[in-house]
């Protein structure tokens, strides 16, 4: 690994970046080509179901008859199989493409090495590993729904200064600053589906849209065991798709997706299970004391923001989530609050 290699690939990493929020159930995909020491084409993954990173590079590059000569970085092992779009390794092949250094392999059983395979048997030399730890951070939620079969799981709440998150009898109360707010609207434009409890549906009554940013608003979630919560309220207003996982029935209306769990099985479980299979990558969290302890003690979550007020104290109510196998990764302050990132231990030790 040269530090030409890793220039390129860092490059490559960062305009598979520029994806973010647009290619789930797909990862991020950034792709350079070099030639001489000079870049002639670049491209990523714009959006799922469009042209791949390798598609877009390729047909950057004004003169054709260099790519046998060049080299070509991307940060994840070219597709195999036909899916939205044809096997990107044939067309690195048939462009005539003999040189590709690579981030990460893909885990996804459908390609798993067979991309990389088919570059060899043609002659082609293949670099596995450059920037490999960067590639596994940027497409943590590709590489965890693939590997766990389950969703990336981001837990985020806000405390008060003296950890609550709630007054008396879950009354709402307004902890996070006006920049906290727009970046978890920026969180939600990234992650793939937004989950709440029945609680945190009723006293707040979210919206769990993305208004106070661009981009596309998720997939909203909640549990509603019993089907008690009121029609009225914002997330069956049918303005983008909500899904109900209750007890009680299996139907779907319009953007309204109602779910039924076996009372019997762990209802977690049930859940992961579900997303799993509707192909839900990342899931953000939302909810309350409840919900959020529930995944803690089951220790499915992988990351963990947290909001504290700096000044902000009221003296009782619902007190903020015990942070159970959190390593703290970094403290940020966003206007009056500070920001508490945490991964979960027990991922970082099976990871590492």
């Amino acid at each position: 690994m040269t530090p030409a290699d890793k220039l390129y690939m860092q490059r490559a990493l960062e305009l598979a970046k520029l994806g973010s929020g647009y290619t789930s159930p797909n990862p991020m995909v950034g792709c350079v080509v070099v030639h001489e020491g000079r870049i002639i084409g670049e491209g990523w993954h714009k959006a799922y179901g469009g042209p791949h990173a390798e598609v877009n590079a390729i047909a950057a590059v004004a003169d054709k008859s260099l790519l046998p000569r060049s080299r070509v970085y991307v940060t994840l092992e070219p597709c195999s199989h036909f899916g939205k779009t044809p096997p990107c390794a044939d067309l690195l092949i048939s462009s005539g493409v003999r040189d590709v250094v690579i981030c990460n392999t893909d885990p996804n059983p459908l390609v798993a090495g067979r991309g990389i395979k088919k570059l060899l048997e043609v002659g082609a030399q293949v670099e596995v590993g450059v920037l490999e730890e960067e590639g596994l951070d940027l497409n943590k939620r590709f590489f965890t729904f693939h590997t766990t079969k389950r969703p990336f799981i981001l837990l985020k709440w806000a405390e008060t200064a003296d950890g609550f998150v709630a007054g008396p009898n879950c009354a709402q109360v307004q902890i996070s600053g006006k920049l906290s707010q727009r970046l978890v609207h920026k969180w939600r434009a990234e992650e793939q589906a937004i989950l709440v409890g029945t609680r945190t549906a009723l006293h707040d009554n979210p919206r769990l849209n993305t208004r106070h940013w661009s981009g596309k608003s998720p997939l909203r979630l909640v549990i509603d065991r019993q089907l008690q919560l009121p029609g009225h309220l914002h997330l069956f207003d049918k303005s983008h798709p909500t899904v109900v996982y209750n007890y009680k029935k299996q139907e779907e209306h319009e953007n309204l997706y109602f779910v039924q769990l076996q009372e019997e099985e762990p209802l977690l479980s049930q859940i992961m299970q579900d997303l799993y299979q509707r192909k839900v990558l990342s899931v953000m969290v939302e909810g309350g004391t409840y919900l959020l302890d529930s995944l803690l003690q089951e220790g499915l979550w992988d990351e963990a923001m947290v909001f504290r007020s700096m000044s902000q104290r009221i003296g009782e109510g619902i007190k903020a989530p015990a942070m159970l196998n959190g390593q703290l990764q970094e403290v940020q302050s966003i206007g009056s609050d500070q920001l508490f990132h945490y991964k979960n231990r027990r991922q970082l030790t099976v990871s590492s």
